[in-house]
């Protein structure tokens, strides 16, 4: 089955707690509806998720989260086709941001802008390679 991925990055707005564990419930159900899986790696001054399902869903959550009031400065970094996803078995993994991964003072740079399609598409195929940490929150719905 043909599937896309899509990588965007935002910037929170009002990152808290209790804004990041609703966003975690809602996109766990919502994806969990409409086939999707992915990873969210999210710090005070990034959102960088990557999105992967049928084309349509995909490019419909975008949409939805590009509208969120909670994102500002929301921008694809990366999208394309593939027939394997890197979390299958995630609604949506809940990453913390790795020491590998930019610092804060790199992303206030525009590093993340910056870095090409295939840096961003290589973050998370070597999010996907290492052990998955504890969560923030176990969060079921």
């Amino acid at each position: 089955m043909r599937l896309m991925q899509l990588v965007y990055a935002s910037r929170p707005f009002g990152f808290d707690e209790l804004t990041l564990t609703d966003i975690l419930l809602v996109a766990r159900r919502l994806n969990k509806r409409d086939a999707i899986t992915g990873s969210l790696i999210c710090r005070e001054d990034l959102y960088l998720q990557m999105l992967e399902g049928p084309r349509a869903a995909v490019t419909d959550t975008y949409a939805r989260i590009s509208r969120d009031a909670r994102h500002t400065e929301v921008v694809v970094l990366w999208a394309g086709d593939t027939t394997d996803r890197l979390f299958g078995d995630w609604e949506m993994r809940d990453d913390r941001a790795q020491s590998w991964m930019w610092t804060r003072e790199e992303v206030s740079r525009g590093a993340v802008a910056e870095a090409s399609a295939q840096e961003i598409r290589d973050v998370f195929v070597r999010l996907a390679r290492e052990p998955y940490e504890q969560p923030r929150y176990d969060l079921k719905f």
